[in-house]
């Protein structure tokens, strides 16, 4: 038998063997209580057990709705082994919740592994749409919405340098609208690094989304760091860039052909494979130029 939120509560008596219980992703408040939805309330309420991100944030979250679920904690750095010991319970007919500390499970959290060994055991998943500081952020930020890319939180330099360098490198390209996240503390720094890395860009600094000193400040990175030089980033803060235009990508792929010589250029693509009618060819569109004056170059 099923409860109308979808969870098993009976035994299979036909077979006589337990149903499965089944994950339900509970998006949580990341900041006004008056966000959660009346769904996640029945789901948090009506659940065997509730795995939450840190128990001790949690419980305020729960006792101001007066729900009693037993929690487990679930995080970080307990979540391969206890999402094995998650799943046991779920095959054993239990259904359990999922809450981040804010926000979307699964969503820069630990949650995404707890999916995929549901998913290799066979037991179901659901998600409770909610709220997520990504898409609040990049609604309200005044750039695109059409196409965007989500890099939550960037690697930490401590932890993975390399990582975090690469992956600047590959936004230097990238023409859709980027969200970041990032702690009050490490705002400037990661500021000042995509500054660098991709040049000034338009960007909307959006902090303590949904609160009560909720603000979203479209500006600069130019403008952002001389404001933030004498005044302290407060608040859990959303990055959101504006991606490169196609129109500055053709500029430097224009500009870096003109430091190459029109031999250079034609053996670049005759490396590539290609005859030399073609490459002359490829080589004319690369430079705004006519075949016969590429030609006339090479003789």
């Amino acid at each position: 038998m099923r409860t109308k939120s979808g969870m098993c509560t009976d035994i299979d008596q036909a077979g006589g063997t337990v149903m499965a219980g089944k994950l339900f992703l509970c998006a949580t408040p990341i900041g006004n209580l008056e966000d959660i939805t009346y769904r996640v309330l029945r789901t948090l309420g009506e659940a065997d057990l509730i795995a939450a991100e840190d128990t001790r944030h949690s419980i305020k979250l729960l006792n101001h709705f007066q729900i009693k679920t037993p929690m487990t904690s679930y995080h970080e750095y307990n979540k391969v082994d206890k999402a094995r010991y998650l799943v046991e319970q779920m095959l054993s007919g239990k259904n359990v919740a999922l809450i981040t500390d804010a926000g979307t499970p699964g969503i820069s959290d630990p949650g995404e592994e707890l999916v995929k060994q549901c998913y290799e055991a066979g037991v179901e998943v659901t998600s409770l749409p909610g709220p997520a500081a990504c898409i609040t952020a990049l609604t309200m930020s005044g750039l695109s919405t059409r196409r965007f890319c989500f890099e939550a939180f960037l690697p930490s330099e401590k932890g993975d340098k390399k990582e975090r360098l690469r992956i600047l490198e590959e936004l230097k390209r990238e023409t859709r609208t980027i969200v970041i996240y990032e702690a009050p503390h490490h705002l400037v720094k990661t500021l000042k690094e995509l500054y660098e890395a991709l040049g000034d860009r338009r960007i909307t600094v959006c902090r303590e989304l949904t609160k009560k000193y909720e603000t979203a400040w479209q500006t600069t990175f130019r403008e952002a760091l001389e404001r933030y030089e004498t005044e302290e980033p407060k608040g859990e803060c959303v990055i959101v860039v504006e991606g490169k235009s196609t129109e500055q990508i053709r500029q430097e792929e224009a500009d870096a052909w003109t430091r190459m010589t029109i031999e250079e250029h034609m053996e670049l693509y005759e490396k590539q494979g290609m005859d030399r009618k073609e490459a002359m060819k490829q080589v004319a569109k690369d430079r705004g130029m006519s075949k016969r004056d590429v030609y006339r170059e090479l003789l």
